[in-house]
């Protein structure tokens, strides 16, 4: 009963808009893109974002809103999603709250079901959130996929660098996703045109996430290497293998933003882009580097963002330096779709900004955003523990908490945590993600960087090192977070003030990571991998 009463909450509350208030919402969304994106390097020039190629993400930005300090809930994507998903922070998502083992239980809401509970037809293509089980779950798991022209997308640079002629393939690939998204927008005619059906479609290929080929960045999209001498930050070494695999990072994005490019014309041609609101982002920062994915620097969490939506946003072209955090997106979405959010979604609409016509910090209120990290892969496939921290970002300041500070934070290695291991090979650590270290994906940099712990041994320790349990940067001289002022008796009271901040938030939305009952600590969060329950055959 509770069931069918809540239904018909929400059809009643989605008859009070007429069709044609209720966009259609088109989420791109790319595995491990941070915030490099060429609209971002017009703004800011001098960093990596000078050499990002991505026309259509500038595109959406320049006919919409670009925000420049959109955050993850977690650096983790799996948790990510979740939190995104369910419009809160991801310590409330329960077993959705980790990666690895991570089971999606229908206790959260999510904002694509609740919509199409209240009239929308709903589809996605690729990964909208895995792993865990059941896949995709919260945007209708296998019954809304589409992918019938094929998955090879995920696969970028490895499929469009076999055989000689690298332009055929790539243009191959783009129709795959051209291929994709018509088997959703014409699987029913009448529906596709019918202006009381609006549609929530979800693009999430995967190319962007480890592994793509080395050279691929330079070869496919013309990203030279040498063009980000002296613009990488200060905990990596600016060397040639380095360079190399953030130019290929590069080039997956740019791929990505073809992909979107593809997802554009397609609703130019069924003549529904200007009755679209289409928003363009990333699960965290890039994989396998030092401090970025699994890591609350900026560098981890913060995420490129577009939206461009002509039936609200009047004044296009804005830049926006509110706070903001990927969950707002749940809320956003309900409003646009006549939803009333439910009453645990954590997060705040944007709705009232993108209809602002005022750039800079809009809303005063939103000049913080709470970000953390539970468990990822380690501890899931060896007797690590979960790495727990949360942390405030202010305009200022960064401050991170690290509850367990004896732990490790990218797992076990060489002398760390596992003094008598042997060093993996070169070749394992860039090809094995699990060769040591899990934590940090398998990569070049990797493999570089743990290679060279003797001659370079900053670089390893930023890498793999213990953190102490509070982090304090100031975020105006200090960027690329290499001072911890913690432990600066002259930045005690503002040190006391972010600690106050950030416990009140974790409290007030019960994070169970400081109850008296720490269930991240206990099974089933704690089961290895293979304990865990296998999907049931429906």
């Amino acid at each position: 009963m509770r069931q069918i009463l809540a239904l018909g909450f929400l059809l009643v509350s989605a008859l009070q808009l007429s069709a044609a208030d209720r966009p259609n919402i088109v989420m791109a969304f790319a595995d491990d893109w941070g915030q490099y994106a060429s609209a971002y390097g017009k703004l800011s020039p001098g960093g990596i974002s000078d050499a990002a190629k991505t026309p259509y993400f500038d595109q959406v930005a320049s006919e919409g809103v670009l925000f420049t300090r959109a955050f993850v809930s977690a650096p983790s994507c799996t948790p990510c999603r979740s939190s995104l998903l369910s419009g809160q922070h991801f310590w409330r998502c329960g077993r959705a709250s980790i990666l690895q083992g991570a089971i999606w239980d229908f206790s959260s809401p999510s904002y694509p079901l609740l919509l199409e509970d209240s009239g929308y037809r709903i589809g996605h293509t690729y990964k909208v959130w895995s792993p865990g089980s059941p896949a995709n779950a919260p945007h209708g798991d296998r019954r809304t996929a589409f992918n019938s022209a094929g998955t090879k997308f995920n696969g970028f640079s490895q499929n469009a660098m076999k055989g000689d002629d690298h332009e055929a393939a790539r243009q191959g690939l783009l129709q795959e996703v051209r291929g994709n998204i018509r088997s959703f927008l014409d699987a029913d005619d009448d529906a596709k045109l019918d202006s009381d059906k609006p549609f929530c479609y979800w693009f999430g290929p995967t190319n962007v996430h480890r592994k793509w080929i080395a050279g691929s960045g330079k070869k496919l999209w013309g990203i030279d290497p040498d063009s980000l001498k002296g613009k990488l930050p200060a905990f990596l070494p600016d060397v040639d293998v380095v360079r190399e695999d953030f130019a290929d990072y590069l080039g997956e994005a740019a791929a990505f933003d073809a992909g979107l490019g593809v997802i554009i014309e397609e609703l130019k041609r069924i003549g529904q882009y200007d009755n679209t609101i289409l928003v363009v982002s990333g699960d965290h920062g890039v994989p396998g580097v030092t401090r970025g994915k699994c890591h609350l620097y900026d560098f981890g969490t913060k995420v490129p963002l577009a939206i461009r939506w002509p039936g609200g946003i009047t004044k296009t072209g804005r830049v926006v330096d509110d706070f903001v955090t990927l969950p707002d997106l749940a809320p956003t979405f309900l409003e646009l779709g006549g939803v009333d959010a439910p009453a645990n979604m954590t997060a705040r609409s944007l709705v009232d900004i993108l209809k602002s016509e005022s750039e800079g910090q809009v809303d005063p209120a939103r000049d913080a955003v709470f970000t953390g990290r539970e468990r990822h892969v380690a501890a899931a496939r060896t007797d690590n523990k979960p790495f727990p921290q949360r942390a405030i970002r202010t305009d200022d300041y960064l401050y991170i908490i690290n509850f367990q500070p004896d732990r490790w934070p990218m797992g076990t290695g060489p002398g760390y945590g596992d003094p008598d291991a042997p060093l993996p090979s070169y070749e394992d650590l860039r090809e094995n993600t699990f060769a040591a270290f899990a934590d940090l994906d398998a990569s070049p940099t990797k493999a570089w960087v743990a290679t060279r712990r003797d001659e370079d041994p900053k670089s390893f320790e930023y890498a793999f090192g213990r953190v102490p349990k509070y982090e304090l940067y100031d975020m105006h001289k200090d960027e690329h977070c290499i001072t911890n002022l913690a432990d600066d008796e002259s930045m005690a009271g503002v040190r006391q003030e972010l600690h106050d901040r950030l416990m009140n938030e974790l409290k007030s939305t019960g994070d169970p990571r400081i109850s008296e009952d720490v269930v991240f600590e206990k099974s089933p969060y704690t089961d290895p991998v293979s304990k865990r329950p296998k999907r049931k055959k429906k």
